[in-house]
């Protein structure tokens, strides 16, 4: 019996069907579909060395020894299922039968494993040196899955970075108990006795060790509330959940109707005439023929887009067909609409007609599509706003809060941040997937505000104004890391993402906005202006740097690590820094203007050494290389217009007359290289000594690289910047003066 004892433990499963049962399990609790009966059986070996067929199933210890078996095979009723018992032996072997967790009495794991049947089976070897190879690779195996399980849910669940700048970056909290702690900078002094988080009041000694237990307690206290909340709901009865869902429900419902009120009938409106459109040609010959050349190219690129892709968003110049892009889903006629204020202020009426005929015609949102919230905004919203305060023209004005209306629902989110994506029929809304565990991005989020304040003030209806102000409201009661905003914010818990920040992609307009929020209320949002002048402290602080070639640029910031990167979108800055200069403190103003001076240069040396003389994508200051792009899909160009635009700022806060000439060099390089008889087309390479097309013809090229250059040798009384702002798609919005409404609404 022994050596037949022996020779079956040293048999190995061929099939491992695993079937785990622990301590505390219920009497009679099905585990994979087999009842197991109480107790625990004194199992008969069989003659065969496997277990007797008439014998009840191996159970778990009792309860009191706390152990978890797995068991290689299951079968109903019987664990040999009534099979010879050689037959039984073979397909289960005692040697599939292990504990994997016992109780501090049996030795922990190694003791669990080692002499887990020492009371029951009288297991040969026991000890960590009897595991077998099949035990071991199992074991390998739960313990892997159990890691990645760990490291997945830090790094990738969507509310991990209050973990992380909890935990490993030892950042303060964003959430503070009122009673605590004094309501801190941009809070409201009522929120603290209403219990309301807080942020931590800035300037306080930083004890690292207490913050940190602060933050573990934090984080201890929030999962305790999150247990108590599930526990609360489990014990509600069905139909007390169920009531709570049509209550949800039902307020859902509530929020949309509302939302379609301002549609239902828009106010008469007194138009009045805008400020600063007429069109004088300059003085200086020399520069009336480079600004006739420049509405020739406008006529260019408009003449190629109407006669090969008219109605459709863009052109392809080199294939003479039209393009569109899945970021305006079915919507058509982008260019047509993005075009439109540069069409008028060129003085170019026959082509703005034709536009508006177009537009009054074929231009429809009712469209079962998924478009991108930001870029419908600031090139369909921005674009049909602005023809409208230049022309005063009723199609756009209703088409604009038309389609605000439709881009309400992105708003019906637990925190009110907007969605990316919206389906445009069902109202539904997505993040992209990309984006830090489905978080929102700073830069389309916080490219709203100028839009929808004036869809508010051209409808009479606040609801546009109130969803963008809560944005406000919920960034404010956040806290920064380092004074920073951070470009991800998850929509659902209201929370920084990845703590990557950045003045370029992801980030750049948002701290626009907030200047320009500022202008455009006649500097009476004192708000914003807070807002951006401490943003831009920060970055000046943590983000801008010079190399040792005396470039100032601004850097990207990841979670406390620099990256020496600078892209073409962050180029917009120089214009940013030099027109908030103004509203700077006295002792600050001047260095901001001079700041804006230093990027300008660092961007137009990012044109100057490439061969086409027109700037990458992004450019690196690391690996002995300035102002250069040293990865090859940084290297392209897609007509953007960011450099440009600083240099139109520059040109009208400095009249230094580098900044037309610089312009000038940009219109060269665009006609030498980007020129095709189809229209103008962007690079995929500006160190190439050979053009290599991208095949597009970008709408913005159109309203803003061509607007901004025609601006440049424009005097400056063609759209002051005392009466006009520009959104981030150069569409002209009006400065809202508290002492005139340029919207009486009368009564019927």
């Amino acid at each position: 019996m022994e050596n037949l004892t022996n020779c079956y433990e040293a048999l190995q499963p061929a099939v491992c069907h695993a079937c785990l049962f622990a301590k505390g399990a219920a009497p009679g609790r099905r585990f994979g579909g087999e009842l197991f009966p109480l107790g625990r059986p004194a199992a008969q070996r069989s003659g065969s060395g496997g277990l007797d067929a008439q014998d009840p199933a191996p159970q778990p210890l009792t309860p009191g020894s706390g152990e978890v078996w797995l068991l290689t095979r299951s079968a109903p009723g019987h664990w040999t299922d009534g099979r010879p018992a050689a037959a039984a032996a073979a397909a289960m072997p005692v040697g599939g039968l292990l504990p994997l967790f016992s109780s501090p009495a049996g030795g922990g794991l190694g003791g669990g494993l080692g002499g887990g049947l020492g009371s029951g089976g009288s297991r040969k070897g026991s000890g960590p040196s009897a595991f077998r190879l099949t035990e071991k690779f199992v074991l390998l195996l739960v313990f892997s899955a159990f890691i990645t399980l760990c490291f997945g849910a830090i790094f990738f669940l969507p509310d991990s970075s209050k973990l992380l700048s909890g935990v490993l970056f030892h950042s303060s909290p964003a959430l503070q108990p009122a009673a605590d702690h004094k309501p801190g900078p941009g809070a409201r002094a009522e929120d603290s006795a209403e219990g309301l988080p807080r942020l931590r009041e800035e300037g306080a000694p930083g004890n690292p060790a207490a913050a940190l237990e602060d933050n573990l307690a934090r984080i201890r206290e929030n999962h305790e509330r999150a247990l108590r909340e599930a526990k609360e709901t489990l014990q509600k009865l069905p139909e007390e959940i169920q009531r709570d869902i049509l209550l949800e429900k039902e307020k859902v419902a509530q929020d949309q109707l509302r939302d379609k009120d301002p549609f239902r009938g828009l106010p008469e409106v007194d138009f009045v005439p805008p400020i600063g459109v007429e069109n004088r040609e300059p003085a200086d010959e020399a520069i009336r023929e480079k600004r006739a050349k420049i509405v020739e190219m406008m006529k260019h690129a408009w003449n190629n887009y109407k006669r090969y892709a008219w109605g459709l968003n863009e052109l392809k110049p080199i294939s003479k067909e039209g393009h569109s892009s899945s970021l305006f889903g079915n919507i058509k006629g982008a260019t047509i609409v993005d075009a439109l204020d540069t069409l008028f202020i060129m003085g170019m009426k026959n082509e703005f007609q034709e536009a508006k005929s177009w537009i009054e015609k074929n231009l429809d949102f009712n469209v079962n599509a998924e478009i991108s919230v930001f870029e419908v905004n600031i090139r369909f919203v921005g674009g049909l706003l602005s023809a409208y305060y230049l022309s005063g023209e009723e199609i756009f004005r209703k088409k604009a809060v038309e389609l605000g209306v439709k881009l309400l629902p992105a708003f019906h989110t637990p925190s009110g941040i907007p969605w990316a994506l919206l389906n445009m029929k069902s109202g539904i809304g997505r993040n992209w997937p990309w984006a830090s565990g489905g978080s929102s991005i700073l830069a389309e989020f916080g490219t709203l505000h100028l839009e929808f304040m004036h869809l508010s003030h051209l409808s009479g209806n606040p609801i546009f104004a109130e969803k963008v102000m809560n944005i406000r409201r919920v960034l404010n009661k956040l806290e920064k890391p380092e004074g920073l905003y951070p470009n991800y914010l998850n929509p659902s818990s209201g929370q920084w993402g990845q703590h990557h920040v950045s003045v370029g992609g992801l980030g750049d307009s948002f701290y626009e906005y907030l200047l320009k929020a500022w202008l455009m209320s006649d500097k009476r949002d004192l708000e914003a202006k807070k807002m951006y002048f401490d943003a831009i402290q920060a970055i000046e602080t943590h983000l801008i740097r010079k190399s040792s070639g005396g470039l100032t640029y601004i850097a990207e910031w990841k979670g406390g690590l620099l990256e020496h990167k600078m892209g073409h979108l962050t180029c917009f800055a120089g214009g940013m820094f030099a027109l908030g200069a103004d509203g700077a403190p006295e002792a600050l103003a001047q260095h901001y203007l001079e700041l804006g001076a230093e990027i300008a240069r660092t961007c137009h040396e990012s044109y100057n050494r490439t061969f086409m003389k027109l700037g990458p994508e992004a450019f690196r200051f690391d690996g002995g290389v300035e102002a250069i792009a040293t990865r090859q899909n940084e290297k392209y160009y897609i007509l953007r217009p960011e450099v440009i635009e600083t240099y139109m700022y520059m040109w009208r806060l400095t009249h230094d007359p580098k900044y037309r000439k610089w312009a000038w060099e940009a219109v060269e390089a665009l006609e030498n290289h980007c020129r095709v008889k189809g229209g103008y087309s962007g690079l995929r390479d500006v160190y190439f000594i050979y053009e290599t097309y991208d095949d597009v013809q970008q709408s913005f090229f159109l309203a803003e690289t061509l607007k901004y250059l025609y601006l440049i040798f424009s005097d400056d009384d063609l759209l002051p910047l005392e009466h006009w702002i520009f959104n981030t798609e150069a569409h002209l919005l009006p400065i809202l003066r508290e002492d005139k409404k340029e919207v009486e609404v009368k009564e019927k």
